[in-house]
C-alpha cells in the first residue's frame, strides 16, 4: 500500500489538464466541494496517484454533476453526492480491501445507467468505459477511457447521447433529487413504451436500481 504521500503527485497533477477542460465546457456542470480527511481517505484506498485523472477526481472534488445533476461523477463524498468512489464500489465490484475488482463504477445518471472501467469482467476492452444501459440492460462499451469520459462529460454532445430519455420536466424533477437517488421508471425503460412523458416517475436509492438491474440482468441470461 503506498501512503499519502507518495499518491500526491506535485510536479505533474492529473487536475490542471482537468481545470483546463471545464473551463472551456459547453455542458453546464458543478465541481462538489470535498471534505479533506475524506478525500485523503479514499486515495489511500484506491491506490491512484494525483497525476491521473481519476486520483486528481477523488483528491480534489467531492464529485463533479454535470447538466444540473443527470449525470453524476463519482470523487471522495459530499452531501450532493455521498458516495466516494471505492467506497460505492466496495461490496459490488469487489469484496475485500486489496482486491482487485471486476470493473470500476465510476459515475452513473438519473435515469439508471452506469459507467464503469473494465478491468476484463465486460467485455473485450479492457481499460474502456463501460455503459450498463436501462433500456438494454447491457454493458456497452465508449470507445475510450476515463479521461476521455471526463472530457466527453464537459465539452461532448450528452444531449444526443440522452435524447430519447429526457421528458419535458427532467431538469426541475433531477434537481429535486440527491446524488444517492435514481428515478425509477414504470414501464421499465427496457420495455416498449410510448414516450418517457407517460411513464411512471419516482426517486429510489440508487443501490437499489444497481441491484435490480444486475437481478434483472441475471435472470435473463437464465432464461
Amino acid at each position: 500500500m503506498k501512503t499519502l504521500e507518495e499518491l500526491i503527485n506535485k510536479e505533474d497533477p492529473g487536475w490542471d489538464l482537468i481545470k483546463e477542460w471545464f473551463a472551456n465546457a459547453k455542458n453546464q456542470f458543478e465541481i462538489l466541494s470535498k471534505d479533506n480527511a475524506k478525500a485523503e481517505a479514499e486515495l489511500v484506498k484506491a491506490q491512484v496517484t494525483t497525476r491521473s485523472f481519476m486520483g486528481a477526481v477523488i483528491y480534489e472534488t467531492g464529485g463533479i454533476l454535470i447538466d444540473y445533476g443527470w449525470l453524476r461523477i463519482l470523487g471522495s463524498g459530499n452531501p450532493k453526492l455521498d458516495r466516494g468512489l471505492v467506497e460505492w464500489n466496495k461490496g459490488k465490484t469487489f469484496d475485500s480491501d486489496g482486491e482487485p475488482p471486476r470493473y470500476l463504477l465510476v459515475a452513473d445518471d438519473v435515469i439508471g445507467g452506469f459507467f464503469a472501467i473494465n478491468a476484463g469482467s465486460l467485455g473485450n476492452e479492457p481499460g474502456n468505459v463501460y455503459y450498463l444501459a436501462p433500456d438494454s440492460l447491457e454493458w456497452e462499451s465508449l470507445g475510450c477511457g476515463y479521461s476521455d469520459f471526463l472530457r466527453w462529460a464537459f465539452n461532448g454532445d450528452i444531449q444526443q447521447f440522452y435524447q430519447s430519455f429526457k421528458w419535458s420536466t427532467w431538469k426541475e424533477d433531477t434537481e429535486k433529487i440527491n446524488g444517492n437517488q435514481t428515478f425509477s421508471f414504470v414501464p421499465f425503460l427496457w420495455a416498449e413504451h410510448d414516450s418517457m412523458e407517460s411513464r411512471d416517475k419516482r426517486a429510489v436509492p440508487t443501490e437499489e436500481i444497481f441491484a435490480l438491474m444486475l437481478e434483472i440482468q441475471r435472470t435473463f441470461s437464465n432464461q
